[in-house]
């Protein structure tokens, strides 16, 4: 399954540096029975605004196969803000992607690559939703497809 996105905008400079910042983020993906299945992930945020995600022995995990069945994922990406920080010292602040998922295989894993297999989960963002970020409260965009 292959998928071309057109972006209609991209990650800010923001995003994508709050992104940097973080090791783990929650895959969120739909479970054979229909309900929700969430699990920590390793990440790694590509240029053209694509997220992998990775694991050990990957493609043999029930993460990869929901994602196989029902392409409809969420990726999760949080932490507090430290006292310092100057939109909203010690709340709540993230990045929610959700979009479609396309299997592929690449040649080096998203993170620990001496213990994560090439085999990844690639989200296609459709919607961008991030709270306490650039200003306090939250906003959304869908992005074209």
């Amino acid at each position: 399954m292959t998928f071309r996105t057109t972006f209609r905008t991209t990650l800010t400079e923001r995003e994508r540096a709050y992104l940097a910042g973080q090791p783990l983020a929650r895959l969120a993906t739909i479970g054979p029975g229909g309900g929700p299945h969430v699990r920590p992930v390793g990440f790694r945020l590509n240029a053209d605004g694509t997220i992998d995600i990775g694991g050990p022995d990957n493609a043999r995990s029930r993460k990869y196969r929901n994602a196989r069945a029902c392409p409809e994922v969420s990726v999760l990406i949080d932490d507090l803000a430290p006292a310092d920080d100057p939109v909203a010292p010690g709340w709540g602040r993230g990045v929610e992607i959700r979009g479609r998922a396309e299997l592929v295989t690449v040649d080096v894993p998203p993170v620990q690559p001496d213990a994560f297999s090439k085999d990844v989960i690639r989200v296609h963002p459709r919607r961008i939703i991030t709270w306490n970020l650039a200003a306090r409260g939250s906003t959304a965009r869908d992005l074209g497809v």
